[in-house]
């Protein structure tokens, strides 16, 4: 797909309620960053950027530095829902190889982090009412220590790390933070997954029905 023609609204998921999660949503049901306008348009639905700033700077090494990103999130991300992000050194014998790649996974997210996020600053709007902007156009490195700040202050807080789930749809990978009352929650969404779930239901009645 081609810079300046973004995939629609509904191929692109907002509703992870972190924005690294919403990165890892980018693989399912297709690769979604696999260009510089798809990652464009996500940068923006995913608030990463004031609505309306150029991204016309991006270039072709973008999308792979972001999948790189959501590659290492998804080790840890991981990790953080089977309770096994341990430090170096927690792993035993025979896990010491998967042990290795979240250490790996791990300084590469907390190297990413450590770049400056894109500098905001108040401006006026149309209506005369302050809005935010962006001091200047941002870097790459600079949206991706978004992200892997978000990643951070996720995995090193026990009460968020407690309401990661994993979809129960079939096949479906998406990983959200749980914010229902009793964490309930069971679908990634209700309209996608979840009206999946309940199509499926009913289709399974009218069977037995039938039989």
């Amino acid at each position: 797909m081609a810079l300046g023609t973004p995939p629609s609204p509904y191929d692109l998921r907002f509703d992870a309620g972190r924005v690294c999660l919403d990165l890892l949503a980018t693989t399912h049901p297709l690769e979604r960053l696999d260009a510089v306008g798809p990652l464009c348009a996500w940068i923006a639905g995913s608030g990463l950027v004031p609505p309306g700033t150029g991204l016309t700077h991006a270039g072709p090494a973008w999308p792979g530095a972001f999948r790189e990103l959501r590659a290492d999130v998804g080790r840890l991300v991981a990790a953080g829902l089977s309770g096994d992000l341990r430090p170096h050194g927690g792993a035993r014998s025979h896990d010491l190889a998967r042990s290795h790649d979240l250490d790996l996974a791990l300084a590469r997210v907390n190297d990413a982090a450590r770049a400056a996020p894109p500098a905001p600053r108040a401006v006026p709007g149309r209506d005369g009412a302050l809005v935010r902007a962006l001091d200047g156009p941002p870097e790459c490195a600079a949206l991706l220590a978004v992200v892997a700040r978000d990643a951070v202050e996720l995995l090193t807080d026990p009460a968020a790390r407690a309401r990661l789930r994993q979809c129960e749809g079939d096949n479906c990978p998406i990983v959200y933070v749980d914010t229902s009352r009793g964490r309930r929650r069971r679908w990634c969404s209700s309209e996608v997954c979840g009206n999946r779930e309940r199509v499926a239901r009913h289709r399974r009645r009218a069977a037995l029905a039938r039989a």
